[in-house]
């Protein structure tokens, strides 16, 4: 497989909605194996196609090393009325975190690789990740999910990182 640039912020790519994905073929295959390719290169732990310029609605993550899941049109059906905090970052923002706060549990609908709809229950990080890519997928950067000062301050410290 093949390790692809990763688009950075503020590229406005990562500001639009991906496309559903509508095939299933090897190219969808070689795809999720380049993302997988380029995530682990990052280090990241999850990533859409849209973080490296392709605009189509899938995600890989890798929470613990071997443990690959693939989700082609991911959406979340339910969500817990309770919530948690999580620190989140992104692979086209590197070395950048902050706390977000998210609903604790989700439930999230998907095809996988074949088309085959499937259905996923999550807490703990994966909620987090599935939440965290599918705004990704939706054009919603994870800073948005912040205060204005809190994301304020931290794109002038990106800012100062790739001066």
């Amino acid at each position: 497989m093949t390790v692809r640039p990763i688009l950075r912020y503020p590229d406005p790519r990562l500001r639009i909605a991906a496309e559903p994905v509508t095939i299933f073929d090897d190219a969808l295959n070689v795809l999720s194996g380049d993302l997988l390719d380029t995530m682990r290169a990052a280090p990241g732990i999850g990533i859409t196609a849209p973080h490296i310029g392709v605009s189509l609605r899938l995600v890989v993550l890798e929470l613990s090393p071997g443990s690959v899941g693939i989700y082609a049109n991911p959406r979340v059906v339910w969500a817990s009325d309770e919530t948690a905090r999580h620190t989140e970052g992104s692979v086209s923002m590197p070395g950048i975190s902050e706390t977000v706060e998210r609903p604790a549990r989700v439930r999230v609908a998907f095809q996988d690789l074949e088309g085959v709809e499937r259905t996923e229950e999550a807490d703990g990080l994966l909620a987090v990740c599935h939440q965290h890519e599918i705004d990704q997928l939706d054009g919603v950067f994870w800073i948005q999910r912040l205060s204005r000062l809190r994301r304020d301050r931290l794109v002038k410290r990106y800012a100062k990182r790739t001066a």
